[in-house]
């Protein structure tokens, strides 16, 4: 028991192959039926199976400590005893036949024999319920012996039971009744263990394939003929010695020999005749001289023959494949060879050997891999196979919960199936992860391996989990060891196919992220990820904000669209704090400033150095996409409006400086020295920017903080020019002013120039309380002196005769001009509105 003993821990830690059923005749659709085998057969739920595929090992080995004896199928006196049993199988097979048409009644001899081999298989009955098994689900060893009799009861108990009957002992004992010898032929079952033994030699690397299939069709080839040479003989036995004349073997003359009491000829000879009559007949070469005489024996001939037919195909099919090569065992015979000579070259370790050998005979037994009988299908033909298959599972997981139906076909075309067994490690902790995985069935479990050495399980994973995300969308090592607890169905996608996928669906980037952050707890325990997450967040939306900028940069609006499709925020600004609407208005795209309006950007954001849109779009000259800002209402806010004027005088951008005050720009904006751009033209001589500045309303009587006004700054110079249109204006300001002192005379001018910036304003012809669908535009007037002319001069322009009221954005009535503000928008209706 201490070797066997170890055996089964060896069993429990991987060290045995794996021996799996063939379930590729059972499998009954693509998903999920070969999980469903089992249950199928032994007509267990879910939860039983489960408790057998986890428990059996513990509960097995508790057995084993209280002293029941648990054999493993591995074990070396076991698999004697199964070479053993195959003789008794093989003399049985044979001498079944031979005993019902030959004997009735066993001599002496032979009924000691028979007896023998009868209590040999009933040992092996009894040793049946001790043999642990491998759950054809979950690949575990079961050692409950609960489950492993339960299972062989429901198996071949009752036919191996009846099998070891000594039926020829009940025959003579109840009268020679001829109904009991037909229970003869239940002992065929035996047949088998043969059937196993040549499907293990085929499989066997070190016997010659060829051999084995030619041994194995010969066999079956003179086993059916064995058998129907016993049935021809008992059909001539059935008539009475009188009327053995009319039998093929009474009436049958060779030569000058004939079988007249052919049941008093030697055993040999008439066993020799029989089968000479069997194998011409199935070879249908027979020349006349044997053939059937009785209505009996012409309707099994009959039989027989199509039998031979079906027979005759199955010999030759078989042949032609080993000739011709390329049969499924034969190539697997191949694959395993050179694995083989691969594993021997590199001196691979006894655990990672057995892994490779159980995934290549579970590949051969259950054909779990369909990859190879699709491919040669077109591309998009196998999409929708792996939409019908896997969208379902993808839908279920919850990772992508909340995602786009888009991304998910895109995940469902890109998924790979794969099969584990248990103990396999599929992931290592501290290892890189390339490939992202998806539980369709089975049970994994995550394992934490602390430096000395010992494991700790976190967590399991069980269908709808995934794991190997965080390290590949944060640049992570595995935190944990992903290891196999049960046959697992893993869908699998690598991470360079993610990543392009979540390179296009920004959106569902970003919702996987979330739902990874909200399991964070259940999944990974670690404080250090939920950083790690945040800043991929962060530098997904800063890469997705400059990607947003660069197709409003290069005015392509097809991708801004798809990028908005994708989950893009278009108010999302960029490393200089620029949106999409700065670039757009500084290269002057008209369409995708007006597309950006449309999808609600805000007009006046400014960025990191102060300029707005409408600011961008007249510094580059882009008038058209400065009106059409205008006309939604933008307007020029600087926070240093004066020092920027005053730094456009001094570059002598005359151009720029035109558009600006065209633009409603206060001409007498100071700088930090309380400068006004005139003074800075004065004090540079620039005549042309002085005249610009002049005829926008400039006063020559504003005061910097040395007391100096632009008059004073221009005799400094000595510029006569200069001089000569500073005095003229000064002139003609005086002339507007009335008599006043020249303190009065600069406060009134500075009140003027205030009141001249407090003239434009933008006013729509409806509510400001109704809804925005379907309005009307507006137009922007310079503020006249009295509210009614403003209502007059807007019912004009807009072709309105019954509106007598003006209203602020907070719905309140205007009664006096000097309540309004520089660029406010208001709102022109009617007195019962």
């Amino acid at each position: 028991m201490g070797r066997g003993n170890r055996e089964v821990e060896n069993s429990l830690n991987g060290g045995g192959e794996y021996k799996v059923e063939d379930l590729r005749e059972k499998i009954k659709s693509s998903r999920g039926s070969r999980f469903e085998l089992i249950e199928n057969e032994l007509g267990l739920d879910s939860a039983i199976r489960r408790r057998f595929s986890r428990q059996s090992v513990i509960n097995g080995l508790k057995d084993l400590s209280r002293g029941f004896v648990v054999i493993h199928p591995e074990n070396r006196w076991y698999r004697a005893w199964e070479k053993f049993i195959l003789i008794w199988a093989v003399y049985s097979s044979f001498f079944t036949p031979l005993e019902f048409g030959f004997f009735r009644g066993l001599p002496r001899k032979l009924l000691f024999l028979d007896i023998a081999g009868q209590v040999a298989f009933l040992m092996d009955i009894i040793l049946q319920f001790f043999v642990a098994y491998r759950d054809g689900q979950t690949y575990r060893m079961v050692y409950k012996r609960t489950p492993i009799a339960l299972r062989y009861i429901k198996s071949h108990f009752i036919i191996d039971f009846l099998a070891c009957m000594p039926w020829d002992i009940i025959y003579k004992a109840v009268g020679n009744k001829e109904v009991i010898r037909y229970l003869l032929w239940i002992r065929l079952c035996r047949v088998r263990k043969l059937n196993n033994f040549f499907q293990n030699m085929e499989k066997d690397i070190r016997i010659n394939y060829l051999f084995t299939r030619i041994v194995k069709l010969i066999a079956v080839e003179l086993y059916c003929t064995h058998t129907a040479a016993c049935i021809f003989y008992f059909l001539a036995t059935t008539l009475p010695p009188e009327k053995e004349g009319y039998t093929w073997i009474g009436s049958l003359k060779l030569g000058d020999y004939q079988y007249s009491s052919f049941r008093d000829i030697d055993l040999s000879k008439r066993y020799i005749t029989s089968l000479y009559f069997a194998i011409v007949t199935m070879a249908t070469v027979g020349c006349g001289d044997i053939h059937a005489v009785n209505v009996r024996e012409m309707i099994f001939i009959m039989i027989y023959v199509s039998f031979d037919m079906i027979l005759g195909a199955y010999l030759i099919g078989n042949m032609t494949a080993l000739i011709v090569k390329g049969s499924k065992t034969e190539r697997y015979r191949d694959r395993m060879t050179d694995l083989m000579k691969y594993m021997n070259r590199n001196r691979l370790g006894k655990d990672i050997r057995n892994q490779i050998k159980g995934h290549l005979r579970l590949q051969y037994e259950s054909s779990y891999t369909d990859a190879a009988i699709i491919q040669d299908i077109p591309i998009s033909i196998r999409a929708k196979i792996s939409q019908s298959l896997y969208k379902s599972y993808i839908e279920d997981v919850n990772l992508f919960r909340g995602c786009s139906a888009e991304f998910i076909n895109q995940i469902v075309t890109r998924v790979h199936e794969e099969f584990f067994l248990p103990g396999e490690v599929i992931m290592e902790q501290g290892h890189a992860v390339d490939q992202l995985y998806f539980v369709c069935h089975g049970v994994l479990e995550e394992v934490g391996i602390a430096t000395d050495g010992s494991e700790e399980t976190v967590s399991l994973l069980e269908p709808n989990s995934e794991f190997g995300i965080a390290p590949i969308l944060c640049n992570i090592p595995q935190p944990y060891t992903v290891r196999v607890c049960e046959l697992c169905r893993l869908l699998r996608i690598d991470k360079q196919s993610f990543s392009n996928i979540l390179d296009v669906y920004f959106h569902d980037g970003r919702r996987i992220l979330t739902n990874l952050l909200e399991g964070k707890e259940s999944a990974f325990r670690m404080k250090q990820l939920e950083s790690d997450i945040a800043f991929h967040i962060a530098k997904q939306e800063a890469e997705l904000a400059l990607r947003v900028n660069s197709a409003a940069y290069y005015g392509d609006l097809q991708q801004l669209k798809n990028l908005i499709r994708a989950g893009a925020n278009l108010n999302k600004k960029d490393y200089d704090g620029r949106s999409p609407l700065h670039l757009a208005a500084s290269r002057g795209y008209e369409d995708v400033a007006q597309f950006l309006i449309q999808e609600g950007v805000d007009i006046d954001v400014a960025d990191n150095f102060g300029n707005t849109p409408l600011l961008e779009a007249i510094k580059s000259g882009q008038e058209c996409v400065a009106s059409l800002l205008v006309k939604e209402g933008a307007t020029l806010k600087m926070d240093t409006t004066g020092s920027f004027l005053c730094t456009v005088v001094v570059k002598g951008d005359s151009g720029l400086l035109q558009r600006l005050l065209i633009r409603g720009i206060d001409p007498n904006s100071r700088d930090y020295d309380q400068r006004t751009p005139l003074h800075v033209a004065a004090s540079q001589g620039l005549h042309l920017m002085a005249k610009l500045l002049l005829d926008a309303g400039a006063s020559v009587f504003m005061k910097d903080r040395w007391g100096n006004t632009p008059v004073d700054e221009g005799r400094i110079t000595g510029n006569m020019n200069m001089m000569d249109l500073l005095e003229e204006a000064k002139s003609a300001q005086l002339s507007e002013l009335p008599d006043l002192s020249q303190e009065n005379t600069e406060k009134l001018q500075q009140r003027k120039c205030t009141k001249l910036q407090q003239r434009k304003c933008t006013v729509f012809p409806f509510h400001p309380w109704e809804p925005k669908d379907g309005k009307k535009c507006g137009v922007v007037l310079w503020v006249p002196n009295s509210i009614e002319e403003l209502i007059r001069e807007v019912s004009e322009q807009l072709s309105f005769s019954s509106c007598t009221c003006i209203l602020s954005e907070d719905a309140g009535k205007i009664v006096d001009v000097d309540m309004i503000s520089n660029g406010q928008k208001l709102y022109l209706i009617s007195e019962t509105d």
